[in-house]
């Protein structure tokens, strides 16, 4: 019976090492400097959301939701929060589920990205944004998968000619 208890509790730890606690909030989320989003633009965000396996094959993310989120300081304490100084977070390592501002989600856009991977906004305002979404494999049932979140930040100037373009692979 001690035998399963500690398999139990060394079990427990592990899970939990590889959650990620977050520190407490130290910005409010402002709707006034995230308000920019919802401004009428002319930008054009193109991008790809992949990630490659160590086997060297590429993972792109399929049907996959991609959120294009105002770089505002509440935003940016919680992306450097979430991925630390990188653009990838492992899907083992996705942290517990935080409360936020509702409105939050208010201020940020989705889309879905095609079977390859690929996506696009249309009609964006002038500001920085991040962009993020997850690239998974393995069994959708499993405790843990493979893969995790990504994200990158791009710019609009509202003097772009062309669509900005966004590669999603964290790195």
């Amino acid at each position: 019976m001690k035998i399963g208890f500690l398999a139990a509790a060394a079990l427990a730890g592990a899970i939990t090492a590889g959650c990620v606690v977050r520190t407490p909030a130290t910005v409010a989320f402002s709707v006034e400097e995230a308000a920019f989003i919802k401004k009428p633009g002319t930008g054009v965000i193109t991008g790809h959301a992949f990630r490659t396996k160590p086997s060297g094959a590429v993972v792109n993310a399929a049907g996959q939701v991609v959120t294009l989120v105002p770089a505002t300081a509440f935003a940016r304490e919680r992306f450097a929060n979430l991925y630390g100084g990188g653009k990838y977070v492992p899907h083992h390592a996705y942290p517990l589920p935080d409360e936020v501002d509702p409105a939050y989600a208010e201020y940020t856009r989705t889309t879905k990205a095609e079977s390859n991977g690929r996506f696009i906004f249309e009609n964006v305002a002038p500001g920085t944004y991040f962009v993020t979404t997850q690239v998974l494999w393995g069994d959708e049932y499993a405790f843990s998968r493979e893969g995790g979140l990504v994200y990158d930040s791009v710019t609009l100037t509202g003097k772009e000619t062309r669509p900005v373009d966004v590669i999603l692979s964290g790195n």
